[in-house]
């Protein structure tokens, strides 16, 4: 396995890729990340261990959208076995990818308590819609991204170099923050272009709201959008990982032959 630097232009190619492959199989992929979305708001509400729980499982499920991606590129149509790669490629891989989901667990809570601590709830809350709210709402949420994304960085490429590559947890979150840094460029790019979509689809569904003259309407419409939207931005990441991370071709794990 070696390390690929690829030039700014290819974040938009991420992007582009990464539509066209849902619009290879828009229902099965959209599918497939409803079944993500599902599972991971039901092991959340189980009481004492969710949150917990579900930390652990997403590496695995990232993973697992990942591989859906990989069969739609290639031809073929994403079974939702697809979403259990992680679990159905020998015990070795399966514990390393277990330890990595641990691993974010761990990290997500600490930076929930980190921001708890910074950002306490005060003793009389500000009343909803009020500018105080508002600003203690942004303010945390800021706060969170921003601790969070060296854990984006770190667990970006992670599950799919346990996988595919083999490579150990610990290795994976290195060698994943490295690639993401030093294609900080095409990262930025990739980031930029789906923030653009975004903002595009939001103003489409304003005019669309001033012109029915309906902010239900509006809401109705919002939110199959953001989902779709939400579903196409996850099956570009394959593509981002396939392009930092070269090597020999080998043969396919016996779980997606």
């Amino acid at each position: 396995m070696n390390l690929n630097i690829v030039p700014a232009r290819t974040g938009i190619q991420w992007v582009r890729e990464g539509i066209q492959t849902f619009f290879r199989q828009p229902l099965a992929l959209v599918g497939l990340f409803f079944m993500y979305m599902a599972v991971m708001l039901i092991v959340s509400q189980l009481p004492g261990i969710g949150v917990l729980l579900a930390g652990v499982l997403v590496p695995a499920s990232t993973l697992g959208l990942m591989a859906a991606t990989r069969e739609a590129a290639q031809g073929r149509f994403p079974m939702p076995t697809v979403l259990a790669s992680a679990f159905r490629a020998g015990q070795q891989r399966m514990k390393a990818m277990l330890a990595l989901g641990l691993a974010y667990a761990v990290l997500s809570t600490l930076v929930s308590l980190i921001v708890s601590a910074l950002l306490p709830t005060p003793e009389v809350p500000a009343a909803a819609g009020t500018p105080a709210a508002a600003q203690q709402v942004s303010g945390a949420v800021l706060l969170t991204l921003l601790l969070h994304l060296p854990i984006f960085l770190m667990f970006w490429h992670a599950p799919a170099l346990v996988h595919w590559h083999g490579i150990s947890p610990a290795k994976s979150l290195f060698f994943s923050i490295v690639a993401c840094l030093r294609n900080a460029r095409a990262f930025l790019v990739y980031g930029l272009a789906w923030a653009g979509l975004v903002m595009a689809m939001g103003m489409v569904i304003a005019i669309f709201a001033s012109l029915v003259g309906s902010a239900e309407a509006a809401s109705m419409v919002m939110m199959p959008f953001a989902f779709l939207m939400a579903a196409m931005m996850s099956t570009s990441i394959y593509f981002s990982f396939r392009d930092c991370f070269v090597e020999s071709e080998t043969p396919a794990l016996p779980s997606e032959a």
